[in-house]
């Protein structure tokens, strides 16, 4: 089979690939192992899809911490205003949620994934289910790939879109990172992000959500690495939650035993504030226990572990409580401590950090500095966000940059005769 442009992957990134490619007047073919497009699609925003962040671009690339302002010329060109409107052009109606996240009005991602395969038969992309297993270089130029029975496709570019590792379920195995190391691309060691924590001490606390608090990320050299207030959830293995997704991006090596997460239980309260409430409480109940007066302050199942950190029994009346064992009680509400031991596996992850070494790839049309005629987009890309729609938003810039650039190489091409 013989095409202008292959794209290889069939997710976000790769239909919007593919539709730019063809846009821009190429003859393309979309290459996707999955039998439908979209696997992963299906799943975001449990299912409901939050496709983007209703911010503007500067606001966008601050929630993007890794490689964020290598993204600066595809959000420019592409924003998400760019992106809601784009779907909106095709049929499906947005509404935009807490936190400026961007769903379709329907909750079902399934609109979505169906708008993108009627928009690219329309464009007259050729959609066909195989895997590929390598690309074919000649004089330092990709001109075709191979798929997985054989079959071999006759390109003038080729689009890697191939995701991460992240919900291996849904085809995201790690294809793309062997063909971007067949040309001689750098891959940066994939990793978990946006994924729960593993950490000390959380067991007894399986099941418990809390509200309105803030997590605060120390590395080593007590440094903090991140410090936000939101919601965040107890398991049996360590912490999860809105909170501890956005922080898990920050952690390079998890299991080094470097990180320790902080919870402020009450940072509405200053320590002076919470140390009047303490002494009220204290002086309301002189003749309870003090693992009863704590009831008034925090979840049942939370009281042992503050008491445990905080050196007290819990059988103290409250009418005996030392202005010292007040003055730890107090600091242990402010910074509940909990080490961590590592993330769960990257299977578990919602999006996969590492990939591409950008500094290979062009920032204005994700073209391979390596390999003429070479494009990526997406989660292959060593670029990733917080939670919040910002992921889908990268997937969709870079895929309508590489689908741009794809399209424009083959027009130069054919002009130079090839």
């Amino acid at each position: 089979m013989e095409t202008n442009v292959i794209v290889v992957g069939g997710g976000a990134a790769g239909c919007m690939a593919a539709l730019a490619a063809a846009e821009g007047g190429a003859s393309v073919v979309l290459l996707e192992r999955n039998e439908k497009l979209g696997r992963k699609l299906y799943i975001t925003g449990k299912g409901r899809c939050n496709l983007t962040n209703s911010c503007a671009v500067a606001q966008c690339i601050a929630n993007i911490p890794r490689n964020g302002r290598f993204l600066t010329s595809a959000l420019t060109r592409f924003s998400p205003a760019d992106t809601m409107t784009f779907f909106e052009s095709l049929g499906v109606p947005l509404k935009v949620e807490r936190g400026d996240r961007v769903f379709p009005v329907s909750d079902r991602a399934a609109d979505v994934i169906d708008a993108l395969l009627r928009a690219l038969r329309r464009a007259g992309v050729d959609i066909v289910k195989d895997r590929a297993t390598a690309l074919v270089l000649k004089n330092g130029a990709v001109t075709g790939v191979k798929g997985e029975n054989g079959r071999r496709y006759t390109c003038k570019a080729v689009i890697l879109a191939t995701g991460g590792l992240s919900y291996p379920a849904t085809g995201s195995t790690g294809d793309g990172y062997a063909l971007a190391r067949q040309c001689g691309h750098t891959v940066e060691p994939p990793r978990a992000s946006l994924v729960p924590l593993e950490a000390e001490g959380c067991a007894e606390m399986q099941g418990l959500s809390l509200r309105n608090v803030t997590l605060r990320v120390m590395g080593g050299g007590k440094k903090a690495l991140f410090e936000e207030q939101g919601e965040l959830l107890f398991t049996h293995y360590g912490l999860s939650g809105p909170l501890v997704l956005s922080a898990s991006a920050h952690l390079e090596d998890a299991e080094s035993g470097q990180y320790t997460a902080y919870i402020d239980l009450k940072p509405a309260l200053d320590r002076e504030t919470l140390d009047r409430r303490l002494v009220r409480e204290l002086a309301e109940n002189p003749n309870r226990d003090l693992r009863r007066v704590m009831e008034t302050l925090e979840p049942r199942s939370l009281i042992p572990t503050v008491l445990s950190q905080a050196g007290l029994e819990g059988s103290e009346k409250a009418n005996a409580v030392t202005k010292a064992q007040r003055r730890s009680l107090l600091e242990t509400l402010k910074a509940l401590r909990f080490p961590i031991t590592g993330t769960r596996p990257v299977e578990e992850a919602i999006v996969t950090a590492g990939g591409v070494r950008v500094k290979e790839v062009s920032a204005r049309d994700m073209g391979s500095k390596v390999v003429k005629g070479l494009y990526f987009a997406g989660e292959l890309l060593d670029v990733d966000g917080y939670t919040g729609g910002f992921n889908l938003q990268i997937a969709w810039c870079t895929g309508r940059a590489a689908g741009e650039g794809a399209a424009e190489f083959c027009l130069e091409r054919e002009k130079d005769g090839f």
